[in-house]
Order: C-alpha cells, then sequence, then structure tokens
C-alpha cells in the first residue's frame, strides 16, 4: 500500500516571477468560481463537468491544458466534500494550484523545480533545509501543490510516493492511552506529562484575555494592534502543539518498532462532541477542546506507516473502569474505581496510575483483536477515514455479552 508524504517547499521568485504566480494563482481561483457558478449544482463527476466547460476554461481565463483540468477537478472535489459534509461552496481564494507531471518537474542537480505559469514556463529556486533535501534526494515527485501564504511568501509543497514494508507479524501490543493531565500513557509505563503543557496553554490562555480585554477599551489602532499581536500568538501556540504531537507520536512508534510491537489506541471519533454536552466550566471546556488530539492521532497514523508498525483501533467504553488485573468493574452503576489519576480495585486490590490501567487494558483489548481466533471481538468497518487512513489499521469493537 502506497504512502504519499508531502515536503513543504520555500520558493526563491523573483519580482516578475512574483507577478506571474499571483496572475496564475488569480487565473486558476476565477476559473474555479466559473466552473462552479456554470456547471449545474447537484452535477459532481469531474468528466461530466470537463465536457461541458473546459473549452470555455481555457479560452477565458488563459490556462494550459492541465490546470484547466486541475481547475475542473478541484471544483468536483469540493463538490463532493460539500456534499458529504452538508456545507455548500462558499468561493474560492487565489491561494493555491495543483500540479502534475506534465506541468511540474523536479530537478536534483540544482535543486530547482519548473513551473507551467499563465506566463509561460518558469523555474524556481529551491530554499530548503537538510531535512528537505534527505526526502527529495533520489526522488521524482508527479504531483505539487503552489501556495501563496499570508505573509506574501510562495511554497511547493511536493508529494513523493512511497512503498513501505508490509508489517511484521506480531502478538507483542503497546497500548496507549490519550488525556489531557498526561497527553499519552503507554502500557509499559512511559508517561508524556501535560503538565507543562497545561502551563503553556494557561499562559497563551491568559494573554488572548488580557489582549481582548485591550482591544475593547482601546482606540482603533490599539485594536488594529491586539488583532495583529492575537495573531501570532495563535500561531505560536499550533507550533507549540504540532511540536509537541511529532515528538510524542515519533516516540511511541519508534518503541513499538524497535520491539516489533503493535499500537493499540482507543477510537475516540466523535469524543469530543458527546463531551461538550455535559455541564462544564469554561476553563474545563477549553482545556479539553484546545488540545489537538485529532494531529495527534494523525500522527500516529501516517509515522507508524511509515515504519511499518501495525495500528489498531478499540473500542473505548470500560477501559477506564475496569480494573487490568481482575478485568473487574465497579458493581454500582455510576461510581467506579477512579478517583482522578488514581485507580483502586475493589475487588482485587490493585492500586496504581489510572492512566496506566487504562493503557493495559487498551492492550489486553489490542492483543484479543490482533488473535484471528478470538471469538469474544468482532471488526467494525465504518466508512470514515479510520479504516481508510492506513492500511494497517484495524478496527474494533467489544460486542455484547
Amino acid at each position: 500500500m502506497k504512502q504519499v508524504l508531502t515536503v513543504s517547499c520555500k520558493l526563491q521568485v523573483t519580482p516578475e516571477q512574483s507577478i506571474k504566480i499571483d496572475a496564475t494563482l488569480q487565473a486558476f481561483a476565477n476559473a474555479c468560481e466559473y466552473v462552479n457558478q456554470t456547471v449545474p449544482p447537484t452535477l459532481t463527476n469531474e468528466l461530466a463537468m470537463q465536457s461541458l466547460v473546459y473549452h470555455n476554461v481555457r479560452d477565458m481565463f488563459g490556462l494550459s491544458a492541465q490546470l484547466a483540468i486541475h481547475a475542473i477537478r478541484r471544483v468536483s472535489g469540493n463538490r463532493k466534500t460539500a456534499k458529504k459534509d452538508g456545507k455548500p461552496i462558499s468561493s474560492f481564494a487565489p491561494t493555491s494550484v495543483t500540479y502534475d507531471t506534465r506541468i511540474f518537474s523536479f530537478r536534483e542537480k540544482d535543486w530547482t523545480v519548473s513551473l507551467t505559469t499563465t506566463g509561460g514556463r518558469e523555474r524556481f529556486v529551491l530554499a530548503i533545509g537538510n531535512y528537505q533535501l534527505g526526502l527529495l534526494k533520489g526522488q521524482n515527485p508527479k504531483t505539487a501543490t503552489l501556495c501563496k501564504r499570508k505573509d506574501g511568501s510562495y511554497y511547493l509543497n511536493i508529494q513523493l510516493e512511497s512503498q513501505p514494508a508490509e508489517p511484521p507479524p506480531s502478538n507483542h501490543v503497546l497500548g496507549c492511552d490519550l488525556g489531557r493531565t498526561d497527553i499519552a500513557v503507554t502500557s509499559e509505563g512511559d508517561t508524556f506529562s501535560g503538565k507543562q503543557i497545561a502551563q503553556v496553554r494557561n499562559h497563551y490562555a491568559k494573554l488572548r484575555a488580557n489582549i481582548q480585554r485591550k482591544a475593547t477599551k482601546g482606540t482603533r489602532s490599539t485594536r488594529r494592534r491586539c488583532r495583529e499581536l492575537l495573531k501570532r500568538l495563535s500561531g505560536k501556540e499550533k507550533r507549540f502543539q504540532t511540536l509537541v504531537n511529532h515528538t510524542i507520536s515519533h516516540r511511541i512508534v519508534t518503541k513499538a518498532q524497535n520491539k516489533n510491537q503493535l499500537v493499540a489506541l482507543e477510537d475516540l471519533t466523535g469524543i469530543r462532541d458527546r463531551t461538550n454536552q455535559q455541564p462544564r466550566s469554561k476553563k474545563e471546556r477549553r482545556l479539553s477542546n484546545s488540545w489537538a488530539f485529532f494531529q495527534l492521532r494523525q500522527f500516529l497514523i501516517y509515522k507508524a506507516i511509515k515504519h511499518s508498525v501495525k495500528i489498531l483501533f478499540v473500542e473505548p467504553r470500560y477501559t477506564s473502569q475496569m480494573c487490568h488485573k481482575c478485568n473487574h468493574i465497579h458493581p454500582v452503576k455510576g461510581k467506579s474505581y477512579r478517583n482522578g489519576k488514581k485507580f483502586a480495585c475493589g475487588h482485587c486490590g490493585w492500586k496504581g496510575d489510572a492512566d496506566l490501567n487504562g493503557s493495559k487494558n487498551i492492550a489486553a483489548i489490542g492483543a484479543f483483536v490482533n488473535k484471528p481466533e478470538g471469538s469474544r471481538l468482532f471488526c467494525n468497518v465504518q466508512d470514515h477515514f479510520r479504516a481508510i487512513e492506513s492500511p494497517h489499521c484495524t478496527c474494533t469493537q467489544v460486542s455484547a455479552g
């Protein structure tokens, strides 16, 4: 099963090339707008749309054949996504253009790329570091996306295809419990504490609150400076989250690879919507919703594919309430042996960290799932990303009874 890795590369652009890129971005966006307004709104098939507007798109917006096809393809893809989400397409911004091998090429000897624009073919030097150089060395990429960022810089997101090896067979499972107090706890006792992370997040929250108070009482120029500062703070916090999630996912996957283990995670799809229905304070809601757990899950999936580690998703029900030693759950409905970060089983007497107990339960369920002869568990493959994102993912649920 192939894996696609995107390498973000900054382009060195001259003023003349900048004009051509901006013209291409605007023409591409205008073409998308025209296609979306001209083609009947119920039509989503790319070939059918192309037969209706292809020649008009080329003549009206000065796009090459492939750029015109990609504009139609983008509208088709956006319509399918909008239909699935139930939200109409608002507009197309002149911020990106997609390329394929006919209108894009990469040359390793001088680390340059060639792109087709409305003003002709242009060659750009890649302003990249050792990480990007190592990824691109010896590669022959076939697709890329040209993007213009808010600061006016231009980036080319180059897609690299690879064929990772299939995960080796293994009966050892590494359970991983994700949470807020500790971002992740493994069944082998590795803890990625969230204490320092919570301090940083609370610091940013206080800064935002202070700036917003000043913005409501200040002058017009003060409000403008406050908005700019809030944008910078938002970017800092997002980069901090991304760095932490990259670090945690890398350590979990590499440890599983070194020990020939599978990684078992809870299937927490829709958990945010369910927990938000419960009465909670504003601070609790912010702390629960602001951390990018979906991003951490995505990082774990793609790193697992890259390093040939199998991922299992298990039903999260009762993993935090059940004792991993005796599989006992509190007999009184509404009560639990768990109290915050502490777990004290009233049946066998085991005491310890609640997240460690949960991760061991996840590992135990994952071990049952990994055995094809298991009778207590069944596969529950649903039509969402978890079965599509990773060819090594197994979605499971505990059957009733």
